[in-house]
């Protein structure tokens, strides 16, 4: 690695790509100058055993991390796991067992290899250390925060003011993160916008061994394929990596024109020059469609191979020359409410069905279409920003965006 203000002003721009925050920008150029490769942490907790695209936008920066020559410690929290994350819950997490932690991590390690290179990662776990811990070694490391600063995490101030439970150990579980990059001396740590708090912490004790502290990298949590909550199994608005490849090429073709860009941008590999011409283009008034083809092939292939890609794409293609869909069908632009509009409503209000009890009736008979598969759930609803393909009946055809 060269240590010219060229390069170093060129990693910060590939590392700035996508983020929420970088702290201290000053002191991540100090580190990069000295030209050796940096120390990249960043943990995860294997509490599920699959991961969706909204778990690889982390993993991303790290293999980005990895092309600029620096060093990944992929952190797989198999003590953190057992104490249970409390980031973000309104009630204490239930921990896990050491058999169902070491199953999950063996799970993930098997994916993320799809995205990072094997031989430029080192997979660390955290009981290496903290299994050795004595329980005098613990207090006194509980011992360097007090309640109060432990109460200025913004979910345990939530509990606490809305007298909701919060266990001792809960507060153990960021001071344990943060020691983490104390034992792997970790020049950055990455993590999502929710896990500011954990990673100070580290900073703050690295400052307390005699560490130079770390920077920090916050990534935003990607949003699902309705484009308002985050991307989660729970909510079903997701792409698992593991999920069939004509599955998640389909669901990468519902993606909204406008939530297409920010997908490209957190999960594409492709340069930001060539992403940036894409939109250009797209402004001047090419197809939105060829570029989510291009990258949903791309994502396909990460996970499945060029084969399978290739395969995907051709289903896709087949699939709505089948339907026959028209090129000229109808552009329906309407404005949805702020938890969206019911599929009955949208197909009356972009004319393809005379009235609402019309459309539920279509539905119920399987008569109506979404991106050239059936639905029927009478429920479902389409976010702002949504822009699909709708057909009702053979001849009937609309694509519609909510804005």
């Amino acid at each position: 690695m060269t240590n010219n203000v060229t390069s170093i002003d060129h990693q910060i721009e590939v590392i700035r790509r996508g983020c929420d925050e970088l702290l201290r920008e000053p002191e991540l150029r100090e580190k990069l100058a000295t030209g050796r490769p940096l120390r990249i942490k960043a943990g995860f907790d294997p509490t599920a055993p699959d991961l969706h695209l909204g778990h690889t936008v982390l993993i991303n920066k790290l293999r980005q991390f990895q092309e600029l020559g620096h060093h990944v410690l992929f952190l797989i929290g198999d003590f953190t796991g057992m104490i249970g994350d409390p980031t973000g819950k309104n009630a204490t997490r239930p921990p896990l067992t050491r058999e169902e932690v070491a199953r999950n991590a063996v799970t993930y390690t098997e994916q993320v290899f799809r995205i990072l290179d094997r031989e430029r990662t080192e997979v660390v776990f955290n009981s290496t250390w903290m299994d050795r811990m004595s329980a005098v070694d613990m207090i006194k490391l509980a011992a360097s925060h007090t309640v109060a600063r432990m109460l200025e995490r913004d979910d345990f101030s939530k509990r606490y003011r809305g007298n909701q439970p919060i266990a001792i150990h809960e507060f153990l579980y960021p001071l344990v993160q943060g020691y983490d990059s104390v034992a792997l001396q970790a020049d950055v740590e990455l993590g999502g916008t929710d896990q500011k708090f954990n990673l100070l912490m580290g900073r703050e004790l690295q400052k307390h061994h005699g560490q130079a502290p770390q920077c920090i990298l916050t990534m935003p949590l990607l949003e699902g394929l309705d484009g308002v909550n985050k991307m989660s199994k729970s909510l079903g608005n997701y792409v698992g990596i593991q999920e069939a490849p004509n599955e998640i090429f389909g669901k990468l073709m519902s993606v909204s024109d406008e939530l297409m860009w920010r997908y490209l941008e957190l999960l594409s590999f492709e340069p930001l020059e060539k992403i940036r011409a894409k939109k250009t283009a797209v402004n001047e008034g090419s197809n939105p469609r060829d570029v989510k083809f291009e990258f949903a092939q791309e994502i396909v292939e990460r996970f499945h191979g060029k084969n399978a890609a290739q395969l995907a794409a051709s289903d896709f293609i087949a699939r709505f020359r089948r339907d026959e869909i028209p090129e000229d069908i109808a552009e329906v632009s309407l404005e949805g409410e702020a938890d969206g509009l019911t599929i009955a409503a949208v197909l009356k209000l972009a004319g393809l069905t005379p009235s609402t009890s019309d459309a539920l009736r279509m539905l119920a008979q399987g008569g109506v279409k979404m991106d050239g598969e059936k639905i029927s759930d009478k429920s479902l609803k389409l976010a702002r920003g949504a822009s699909v393909v709708l057909q009702v009946g053979k001849r009937k055809f609309a694509r519609v965006t909510v804005s």
